[in-house]
């Protein structure tokens, strides 16, 4: 007995490590197309049920799929509606591990390994390290859930300890909870019930209600990720316990029907649990989706509250993504692009002082100033974790880049700040300038803030035609920097403008220059992303 329960306990290690290591490989070798994935998740409900199953494919893990979910509506990356799109299609996405273990390819595992471990030592070329990783990882699968099976052995001739299950559905949906939070893993939970079941031992009437179970247990990891976050994250987490909740209950009242239904899919037990899995979730999702919006009202009902996001300083930077770096980067863009948002209205706020005379824009923009400084430190902090908590070399480079543009944003509101103290100095002093130099820099700032709003965007829709526009304008302010100081200088020449009017007019030109600069530096980072073939 004693035996039978270590080489139980040792078969659900190696399973379990073998999930992760196989989500770890897979995650290293599709990263950035994940990243792609997350930004998708702005789409439909029916988009959104796609791309959470393909991403919860990829990790191996329904519990961090939705753990990344909370934590992108608690930083304001994602709404509720989106949300719950991506929890219904990480229940399906969850499924895949089950139908994988169903398979009776035991026998190949030690191929898989020895392969698998070739070239992952062997390989110089990281995408066939990443292939090694994941054969040897799901050799380790199939030994694990050979040994999990050989450990049930004791079982059979005793089927009358488990049979009481196939007549109390409930206990089943109760063990198959407890169970998997426990192991804190709904594909552990489905293995050890095909391990069951392969060997005789639990019948497809006992396994089904564990199934359903699984699936409510394997809720309890995102309600914990909840609990230290906002009223959004809670709702996120309310909405996976309740989906998996009802859709539990709704298949209960059917149970005898359903169970027919999954017996007719195969003659095989172990096939019969995984198909119990994915016929479950899917049939659930199908239900929900026709009444998506109505959920979100319920769940918005049952914890009320402000539906309002806005962005604070460092809001969009939670630690709990670093799980998953795709989704940490992903808010590190998104910090960024708030960041961006914020000097672009001091920006505005600077011009508005010149041409409205208006000295309450000084207060203004040094205010902002402040908040960008913040931002600009707390991002530094967070990406440069990120980094050095080790990440694949593609998603390295981009979060690099991303530090580097921070650099330039906070720079850009300097150059704002540098703007409204040169007004300061013009009006303290009631230094006047002529209509036609109002004109001369209305026409230059206009380019600017085209080029810097044009290069927010297309690093925001990774847009390599805006990318390429911004470029062109800034040839185009350079040119327009040198005829407007020639223009300037004759007037000067000529006895036209005042001399400290000139110095004021000069120091402002330069400084919408080098706020080009620094949008011309987001362009080009864009530019050479799509040039090297690093997907942002």
């Amino acid at each position: 007995m004693l035996h039978n329960a270590i080489w139980l306990l040792g078969g659900l290690g190696v399973f379990l490590y073998a999930i992760k290591s196989m989500g770890e490989a897979l995650q290293s070798a599709v990263g950035a197309e994940m990243r792609r994935l997350i930004a998708a998740f702005t789409s439909s409900p029916l988009k959104g049920v796609a791309v959470g199953t393909l991403v919860t494919m990829l990790i191996q893990s329904s519990s961090a799929t939705t753990v990344i979910v909370v934590s992108l509506v608690h930083v304001g990356l994602m709404t509720l509606k989106q949300a719950f799109g991506v929890i219904m299609g990480a229940n399906i996405g969850t499924t895949f591990t089950g139908q994988i273990v169903a398979f009776k390819v035991e026998q190949g595992a030690p191929v898989l390994i020895v392969v698998g471990l070739a070239l992952q030592m062997l390989s110089r070329r990281k995408k066939h390290a990443h292939i090694g990783q994941v054969m040897l990882s799901l050799g380790l699968l199939f030994m694990g859930m050979e040994m999990m099976k050989d450990s049930m052995s004791f079982l059979k001739g005793r089927e009358d300890l488990l049979l009481h299950l196939s007549h109390h559905p409930i206990l089943g949906v109760l063990a198959g909870t407890v169970l998997t939070c426990l192991v804190q893993s709904s594909s552990a939970t489905v293995g050890l019930t095909i391990a069951m079941a392969s060997q005789g031992v639990l019948p497809v009437e006992a396994a089904v209600p564990i199934i359903f179970g699984d699936n409510i247990g394997t809720t309890v990891t995102a309600v914990l990720a909840s609990l230290g976050g906002n009223r959004h994250a809670k709702r996120a987490a309310l909405s996976h316990v309740l989906f998996n909740v009802i859709g539990t209950a709704a298949m209960l009242l059917v149970l005898p029907l359903y169970v027919k239904l999954v017996v007719l899919t195969s003659s095989d037990p172990a096939r019969q649990v995984a198909n119990s899995h994915t016929i479950f979730n899917v049939v659930n999702a199908l239900l929900f989706l026709p009444f998506v919006d109505r959920f979100v009202a319920l769940i918005k009902r049952i914890l009320p509250g402000e539906d309002e996001m806005g962005p604070e300083v460092g809001s969009y930077l939670d630690r709990r993504l670093f799980d998953t770096p795709v989704a940490a980067l992903e808010a590190v863009k998104r910090e960024l692009l708030q960041m961006g948002r914020v000097a672009l209205y001091m920006f505005r706020c600077a011009r508005e002082a010149y041409n409205r005379n208006d000295p309450k824009m000084i207060a203004e923009v040094n205010a902002k100033e402040k908040v960008l400084n913040d931002m600009t430190r707390g991002l530094l902090r967070y990406a440069s974790e990120l980094v050095q908590g080790g990440i694949s070399p593609d998603l390295s480079v981009l979060a690099t880049s991303y530090i580097d543009l921070a650099g330039d944003v906070e720079r850009v509101g300097d150059h704002c700040q540098n703007l409204v103290e040169l007004f300061d100095f013009k009006f303290e002093r009631n230094i006047p300038f002529s209509a036609t130099a109002m004109a001369e820099l209305n026409q230059m700032g206009d380019a600017v803030e085209e080029a810097f709003r044009l290069s927010l965007s297309a690093l925001e829709l990774e847009d390599k035609e805006m990318a390429s526009r911004v470029v062109e304008l800034e040839d185009m302010v350079d040119r327009m920097q040198r005829e407007l100081r020639r223009k300037h200088t004759d007037r000067l020449n000529r006895g036209i403008c005042a001399l400290e009017a000139g110095i004021i007019f000069i120091d402002i030109l330069s400084n919408l220059e080098r706020i080009c600069d620094h949008a011309h530096n987001i362009a080009r980072v864009v530019l050479d992303m799509h040039r090297l073939e690093v997907n942002l």
